[in-house]
């Protein structure tokens, strides 16, 4: 793999929304739309990664029942603790798990190893470690 993964750039953006910049949420859904169609990946791994930034963010708002980030970011540990105990569930661990079972749920492994001539082996060891990465993300954007 010649092409070093790289997703900071979008924690960025979500941070800079959650601090209150309004004027990067148009960005924000120009990057996610081309997330949720794979536009421009060059690997399996950003692909695996985008499609994990766009179901981790669309998850994030269904758990909090929210979709702003400002609001998100405001939110101290009681407030957290009220929506796991809603939820079943605390984030982190929410949020891994539905991105592992959309790869599940959605044949992704399959579609990703035909795609990218690569073995579903070789996919999914990178299925549960992806998945914490991206959740960290989001994590330290919420933090």
């Amino acid at each position: 793999m010649t092409t070093q993964l790289e997703f900071s750039s979008l924690f960025k953006l979500l941070n800079e929304i959650k601090e209150g910049d309004e004027s990067k949420k148009e960005s924000l859904n120009s990057i996610l739309k081309d997330f949720k169609e794979g536009k421009g990946v060059e690997s399996f791994l950003q692909e695996l990664g985008q499609t994990y930034i766009y179901i981790g963010l669309e998850e994030l708002f269904k758990y909090a029942n929210s979709k702003d980030l400002n609001f998100l970011g405001q939110l101290n540990k009681e407030a957290w603790d009220k929506l796991a105990t809603k939820n079943n569930c605390d984030l982190p661990v929410h949020l891994a798990n539905t991105m592992i079972n959309y790869v599940k749920d959605n044949d992704l492994l399959e579609a990703l190893s035909i795609k990218w001539k690569k073995s579903e082996r070789e996919i999914e060891k990178h299925i549960m470690p992806m998945a914490a990465y991206i959740t960290e993300g989001f994590i330290d954007v919420l933090e």
